[in-house]
């Protein structure tokens, strides 16, 4: 087992519906039936850590309503430690509409719920946030309480800049990472300008533009970018027919989280972390597609 590893983040309950298309606005699509599965890009990231063989906590806060229970027992029963996970009395918790299309993408919109009320004061007694090897943080929670846990923080730090701010993210989060992994959207957000995807060198110039020494760009199909100090490394990623991309980078993340965590230098970590995303894309729903170790390459045979 690694070493420890806490994420900082959401859990939501995903509502998912495969549909032909995505609607257009103002169009109702007919999709097919709806499934409900525990997600949350923080909650995913844990139980994706867990099962890649990460000693893992998970800091978040769910609702007093039956999502969160079962939330909290998709967590327990992937072997991630919830003494930090706190519930909002009054409060529902939260919750991702997801639409899936014939070719795996997804769209979502997400109801933050409990999510929205973790406050950097809720963080200030949790001591495994300052002792671990590594903390992996996303943007599904207030911003000042990914703030907080960044700074608190004396491991490394990764953070999944995602759902990306328009304007830009505050200067003092970005002084606290130590590895951001943006998809390729994500990127042109968090530079303000656009970036073309295929285009190595635009890539690598809009992410060293971000202020941190080490990005990764996750480019689905097409693999990833490694751009740390003084060197680039592409990553291929293999070719699969994906079935749901949900979930898909909330695994790419936490391999790398898992592979930094043991030690392993950014650049191979990533080429592992590949692997896990394509064969996440390769089953349905967020949790329940995250493989284990063995998983991956039984998948991808």
């Amino acid at each position: 087992m690694t070493s420890r590893i806490v994420v900082v983040g959401s859990a939501n309950l995903d509502i998912v519906v495969p549909v032909p298309h995505h609607p257009a606005r103002g169009e109702t699509v007919l999709g097919a039936d709806h499934v409900q599965v525990p997600g949350g890009k923080g909650a995913n990231q844990a139980v994706a850590s867990a099962r890649l063989g990460g000693d893992v906590a998970f800091v978040g806060c769910i609702g007093d309503d039956p999502a969160g229970g079962v939330l909290r027992a998709s967590l327990t029963d992937s072997g991630v430690d919830v003494a930090a996970l706190l519930t909002a009395a009054d409060t529902p918790s939260g919750i991702a509409l997801i639409t899936v299309g014939p070719d795996g993408d997804n769209a979502i919109v997400v109801s933050p719920g409990a999510n929205a009320t973790l406050t950097p004061d809720d963080l200030a007694s949790i001591e495994s946030i300052r002792s671990a090897n590594v903390v992996q943080l996303q943007l599904e929670i207030p911003i000042e309480t990914t703030i907080a846990a960044a700074e608190a923080a004396t491991g490394l730090v990764i953070l999944d800049p995602a759902p990306a701010p328009t304007d830009g993210l505050p200067q003092r989060l970005l002084d606290a990472v130590d590895v951001l992994v943006p998809n390729e959207t994500e990127l042109a957000l968090l530079a303000g300008r656009p970036v073309d995807a295929d285009d190595i060198d635009d890539i690598v110039s809009a992410a060293r533009s971000l202020g941190v020494d080490r990005v990764v760009v996750t480019l689905g199909r097409n693999g990833a970018v490694v751009v740390a100090e003084d060197t680039v490394t592409t990553v291929d990623s293999p070719q699969i027919d994906a079935v749901d991309t949900t979930g898909a980078g909330d695994a790419f993340r936490s391999a790398l989280a898992v592979g930094l965590a043991a030690g392993t230098d950014l650049a191979s970590a990533a080429q592992v972390a590949s692997r896990v995303g394509a064969a996440t894309a390769l089953r349905f729903g967020a949790q329940p597609s995250l493989p284990t170790t063995a998983e991956v390459d039984e998948r991808l045979q």
